[in-house]
């Protein structure tokens, strides 16, 4: 191992090392023909840091490649303001360029009186006892996307200017994580994973004698420690956003909680210093706060007596989950205009929006406190239409009226359509209309771009139309339709509505029924709607649905008892009926398909386009509102079982009046979005798809004929983290089941 001292040495002249603005690289790897002496150029690298840190000049950069390098480095040779020198992992990785580790941890890694410097991506990993890094008398100098590992943390000493720590992870093992002192000003710790990982009674930040100190944004882990420290001259401070956790283990309570502490600040640093936003975990049992000597175990004291912490959150147990739970105040909820923040957080990642909490922080007001934004964001609903986004009869959604040809495609374009936004849209739900198709086959319906699936959403015999719901993600702003098929066929799709980062959120309801026309349900008297007839079903405040506050119901809509061939509206109450349809029959045929519809007046509308009477029934899946803890998951279409194959169920039919069940494959979902399809039935009959565990419910999804393949989407509660279908017929079936998503908190 080599060991470097000082390396800042005078400039060595321009043949023997590359021109500024360009790159010096590092590389010890075997075959890199590396060497000390000569150029650090790509092609002839320099084996050591510390050779290419006393050749370089401003405003070049150092490019390290990935290795591990045992050295003990004091960079003392300064950037300019305007071309600063740089040290760069080079490497498809975020971090790695190590500096020690793998058994070969150095004594420190010291940046010493020198100014305008970058550190982006190094992993350093210091001996025991040592500090990983220290900043000595240096003046802007930023630690960007470092792993610091071992030692005993970062030390920014000595009436250091200007330095930045951000997006950084840094583990001590044995003290303080970050310390900043000796008249050091302008620190900006920010966006880091402080952690101590075994020193109890230490700090996870200490400031002391160090004024102008901006501590925003971490996740700062100091068992039974005090989390945030400032001590000493360290006036004029902000602490914001952060997350600090001192318990035991991360959940446990401390031998000791006068020592665990979330954030202290000492009498002679209190002038001028800003303590709000901050999260403190108080499972240590320790006080929430230490201010000018006076302790206070929650946030409503210390605001009382302080004015501090207007808007800090201080919790005695663990968050809980679930679609019922309280809001994770992390979430949504931080300052966005505290110094020292930056664009993304720890791993690069923007800020999103999370629709099931509201948005309580400042700016945009979903910026979420921590080091680590909330990536894994669900989408919400926003009821649109309906309104046709693709005829190919017409050349809506299309450059002309054609037909699609056999094995063909459509790329329909749907952001920033029919008022769906431009950008943000996650998924579209639509009811997509197969007519004139002149061979059998079925159409899959995907995201835009990817391969086709292994699913269908809609199967056909020659010469008949067929509709159903599709609720598809949205890829580069468009959805994709493919015509498996052998013949060509004409598509139409009505628009119902699209997900994003604002709107409604779901609630999973039933299956329960709201409208027969047969029975009376939902209507004054048993009686058929007649030829070109509308009927008016009150949905708010019926079967569990709110009275107030509903934009839209999920519903399964079934035709039965046609006398002529013809078409289905549901639209909102009050509005004219629209050029749309959502079911499809021929005389005689009963025929279901799931519609979601906006609702208005706390009522929807159903049109029957034919010559002849119907009779109507719909089965309620779910409503839509603005409150709610679930949220929509849009997927890539994945075939979840095929019983004709050996799959979930294996290879064997459904038995008459039989039933089969899959699960859910994640234990937060409390509903499934599901592409269903019937094929091979031996008799007529109809599928039944619910809670597993439940009663089988007096609903069908689907209905069918002997021999025939039919599909439908359909919205089903989750139960027990499963879901069942039951084959209400006297023979066997063959299913088939998609999955396009989920509702999960």
């Amino acid at each position: 191992m080599t060991l470097l001292g000082a390396v800042g040495l005078p400039a060595v002249s321009a043949s023997g090392a590359a021109a500024a603005g360009s790159s010096l690289y590092v590389n010890n790897a075997a075959g890199a023909n590396c060497t000390d002496s000569g150029s650090g150029a790509q092609s002839a690298p320099y084996c050591t840091i510390g050779a290419a840190a006393a050749a370089v000049q401003p405003g070049q950069t150092v490019e390290i490649v990935d290795g591990t390098y045992g050295e003990n480095l004091t960079i003392t040779r300064s950037g300019t303001a305007e071309a600063p020198i740089t040290f760069r992992a080079h490497s498809s990785w975020t971090s790695y360029g190590t500096i020690g580790g793998n058994g070969k941890p150095v004594d420190g890694f010291v940046v010493k009186g020198a100014d305008h410097l970058r550190f982006e991506g190094l992993g350093i990993s210091a001996a025991a006892g040592t500090p990983t890094v220290t900043v000595d008398g240096a003046h802007d100098v930023s630690f960007d996307k470092v792993d610091l590992d071992g030692g005993s943390g970062i030390h920014i000493t000595n009436g250091s200017v200007g330095v930045r720590i951000g997006r950084s992870t840094v583990n001590s093992p044995a003290g303080s994580v970050v310390v900043v002192d000796g008249g050091s000003t302008g620190t900006v710790v920010t966006t880091n994973l402080l952690q101590n990982i075994r020193t109890s009674g230490t700090e996870g930040v200490l400031v002391k004698d160090a004024p102008n100190t901006v501590v925003v944004a971490n996740t700062v882990s100091a068992p039974c420690s005090r989390g945030i420290v400032l001590d000493g001259g360290s006036a004029g401070a902000v602490v914001e956003n952060n997350v600090v956790n001192t318990a035991k283990g991360g959940n446990a309570a401390c031998a000791t909680p006068a020592a665990a502490t979330g954030i202290t600040v000492g009498a002679s640093a209190a002038s001028g210093t800003k303590v709000d936003y901050n999260l403190i975990d108080r499972r240590s049992a320790g006080a929430g706060y230490d201010w000018a000597g006076t302790t206070y175990a929650t946030q409503q004291a210390f605001t009382a007596a302080t004015g501090q912490g207007a808007h800090d959150w201080v919790h005695l147990t663990d968050v809980p989950k679930g679609p019922t739970a309280p809001a994770d105040h992390r979430i949504d909820s931080a300052d966005e205009n505290a110094p020292g923040m930056l664009p993304t957080d720890i791993n690069g990642r923007a800020a999103a929006d999370d629709p099931t909490v509201p948005n309580s922080g400042t700016g945009s007001g979903f910026r979420d406190r921590g080091a680590f934004e909330t990536f894994n964001v669900g989408s919400a609903f926003t009821p649109a239409g309906p309104a046709r986004l693709l005829d190919t009869r017409a050349a809506v959604g299309v450059p002309a009226a054609q037909a699609v040809p056999a094995y063909g495609t459509i790329d329909l374009p749907v952001a920033g359509v029919a008022g769906i936004p431009a950008s943000g849209v996650t998924a579209v739900t639509m009811n997509v209309t197969v007519t004139d198709p002149q061979e059998a086959g079925h159409l899959t319906v995907y995201p835009h771009g990817d391969a086709v699936p292994t699913a269908s959403v809609l199967n056909w015999p020659a010469g008949r139309t067929i509709a159903n719901q599709v609720t598809v993600r949205v890829k580069d702003g468009k959805v994709s339709f493919y015509n498996a098929s052998g013949g060509t066929v004409h598509l139409i799709a009505d628009l119902a509505g699209y997900y994003g980062p604002k709107g409604s959120l779901f609630h999973p309801q039933g299956p329960d029924r709201l409208l027969d026309t047969r029975a009376p349900v939902g209507v004054p008297a048993a009686q058929a709607v007649p030829a070109y007839g509308t009927v008016d079903l009150p949905v708010a405040g019926v079967a569990g649905v709110p009275a107030s506050g509903v934009t839209a119901v999920t519903m399964n809509v079934t035709v039965t008892d046609p006398q002529a061939d013809g078409h289905l509206t549901v639209y909102p109450h009050g509005d004219k009926a629209p050029d749309a349809s959502n079911l499809n029959w021929t005389a005689g045929r009963t025929i279901p398909n799931l519609v979601t519809v906006p609702v208005k007046d706390g009522k929807v509308s159903f049109y029957n386009a034919s010559g002849g009477t119907v009779h109507l029934i719909a089965d309620l899946a779910g409503y839509y509102s603005a409150e709610g803890k679930v949220s929509y998951w849009p997927e890539d279409p994945e075939r979840r079982l095929d019983t004709r194959i050996v799959w979930g169920a294996g290879s064997r039919a459904v038995p008459a009046w039989g039933t089969v069940t899959i699960d859910t494959r994640g234990s937060n979902v409390t509903a499934m979005t599901l592409n269903v399809t019937v094929t091979e039935p031996g008799a007529d009959g109809h599928l039944t798809v619910y809670p597993h565990g439940d009663a089988v419910p007096t609903v069908s999804n689907l209905n069918f004929l002997p021999g025939e393949t039919i599909s439908n989407q359909v919205v089903v509660p989750v139960k027990d983290g499963k879901v069942s279908f039951y084959n209400a017929s006297g023979a066997p079936l063959h299913l088939v089941v998609d999955e396009f998503g989920v509702e999960s908190y």
